[in-house]
């Protein structure tokens, strides 16, 4: 559980996380292996925090990594083929899926380039259940996304501190496929959210990487939104009681 607060003041994304609101927000547990206790912890730390207002949900990221790469450079290709960060978001608290709540949600991926692929996804099956439809041509109208790398990019002869990532999703563009929830979400709404990190090292195959994230999957899956971390929405403000 996340207790999402209203952002203190404009929040220009830049991916340098400076504005008073990423300063009070709190960030979350570190993250973990998507698999759980099952597997060894990550090498490298990873967490985020969440801010909202009316116009945007804001989601900010740093991640620890000696060496900074990235080569992908077209939008909408799959990210997660170079180390990023990805979100996923659905407009729902699950507790009574399927019966009430949308069958879309919304996944974002990012690299190091700040080069993403986004997509709108619809479940099918009941709880549990990790099938869906796949809709890559839908994208954010609107958002923001920045980063900010914190060593030399592509540069393997170093030893980085990291990256950050600061992404603005339009609530223009969440409302549409929230099943008739409210959107800004209201005082106490709970939406589900989750971040995953792929880690691989440089030259590795596609299929050799590691998968770090907030809410523990119990498998290297994703997309079953069942076992997501709950976001629970304040109009409190970020550093105020």
């Amino acid at each position: 559980m996340y207790l999402c607060y209203r952002a203190a003041g404009p929040v220009v994304v830049d991916g340098k996380l400076s504005e008073p609101t990423w300063k009070r927000a709190p960030w979350t547990e570190l993250f973990v292996d998507i698999e759980g206790e099952k597997r060894p912890p990550p090498r490298y730390a990873t967490r985020a925090m969440m801010a909202w207002d009316e116009k945007y949900f804001y989601v900010a990221a740093e991640l620890e990594e000696p060496d900074v790469w990235g080569f992908l450079t077209e939008r909408d290709v799959m990210i997660y083929e170079d180390p990023d960060f990805e979100v996923f978001i659905w407009p729902c608290d699950g507790k009574k899926w399927p019966d009430e709540g949308t069958p879309y949600y919304y996944e974002f991926e990012i690299n190091a380039l700040n080069i993403v692929m986004d997509a709108l996804l619809k479940r099918l099956g009941g709880k549990g259940s990790n099938k869906r439809e796949f809709h890559k041509d839908w994208d954010f109208k609107g958002i923001k996304h920045a980063v900010q790398i914190f060593g030399t990019l592509n540069w393997p002869e170093d030893v980085d501190e990291g990256w950050t990532v600061e992404v603005a999703f339009p609530w223009d563009a969440l409302r549409e496929y929230a099943g008739g929830r409210r959107v800004p979400p209201g005082e106490g709404d709970v939406w589900r959210v989750n971040f995953s990190r792929v880690e691989r090292e440089r030259g590795s195959a596609d299929i050799e990487c590691e998968n770090w994230v907030w809410s523990p999957q119990g498998a290297v899956e994703m997309h079953i939104p069942d076992r997501w971390g709950y976001v629970k929405f304040t109009h409190v403000v970020a550093g105020g009681r």
